[in-house]
């Protein structure tokens, strides 16, 4: 099995009030993942001041769940990139399938946001996702292809180096939800490389991780990781506890290599 680099991260939803939460980060403050493993966890935006506290220290990156493109003004309910970078986030989760479904987000708002959170020192992780319709009806790369394109639109070459993008299938996320067969996952992911490699350009070095989420578990986890063109993983409710989240990322431990993503 060949070893490479990966990303391992969970997000919390709208779970773990502050107490909660910190007293989670707190079982995870002293964990050192694998050599090779790039950690990091989302919490939601009432405890993220309070993990980024806790895990200052640790090699676990904190990301917050959303963001609002502008940097401040009259929009009730938002927080913004600078908000986000003070209270110690390094990431920031973007394009998620609920805030598209429920919320109206579009792939023109997420490429808004996208900018925003590079201009201010943030890695966007960019969720893209097919329907069930979609993959029903054989347009989930068309569809992928677009989110995609569109998110990352007006992106210089430099920036392209900080962002991550995690394919997660509307019809494989959430407790109802069932996990891709890894063969379509790679073939999704084959094309998805081809589609990020022709937007930084032809000849370019720079190469974006592509993370798979969608009921990711302890059962399924290697088998995704072990995929040629998938650099990782988002985890929902499998990681949310702190000691399974740990079993998570050393059952993974002889796929990754020495070398940690930058």
């Amino acid at each position: 099995m060949n070893q490479k680099s990966i990303w391992v991260g969970t997000n919390w939803k709208m779970n773990k009030g502050p107490a909660e939460a910190i007293a989670d980060a707190r079982a995870l403050a002293f964990f050192r993942p694998p050599e090779g493993v790039q950690c990091f966890l989302a919490p939601p935006a009432t405890s993220l001041r309070d993990v980024g506290a806790v895990l200052q220290d640790s090699p676990l990156m904190v990301g917050a769940q959303n963001m609002y493109w502008e940097d401040n003004g009259a929009w009730t309910g938002e927080i913004s990139a600078p908000m986000i970078a003070e209270c110690g986030a390094s990431i920031v989760v973007l394009g998620h399938s609920e805030p598209r479904q429920h919320f109206g987000e579009t792939d023109w708002t997420v490429n808004l946001k996208v900018r925003a959170a590079l201009r201010h020192g943030l890695r966007p992780l960019i969720c893209i996702g097919d329907t069930l319709d979609e993959y029903e009806f054989g347009v989930s790369q068309e569809t992928l292809a677009r989110q995609t394109k569109i998110a990352l639109h007006g992106v210089s070459q430099e920036d392209l180096e900080r962002v991550l993008v995690v394919y997660e299938p509307v019809w494989a996320i959430g407790a109802a939800g069932r996990p891709a067969e890894p063969a379509f996952v790679s073939q999704i992911h084959t094309t998805l490389r081809g589609v990020v490699q022709g937007i930084a350009g032809q000849g370019s070095s720079v190469r974006i991780p592509l993370l798979y989420g969608g009921s990711v578990s302890r059962g399924n986890i290697r088998d995704y990781v072990a995929l040629p063109d998938v650099d990782g993983v988002l985890i929902g409710r499998a990681g949310w506890n702190p000691a399974d989240f740990m079993d998570l990322v050393e059952s993974v431990r002889d796929v990754v290599s020495p070398k940690v993503p930058a």
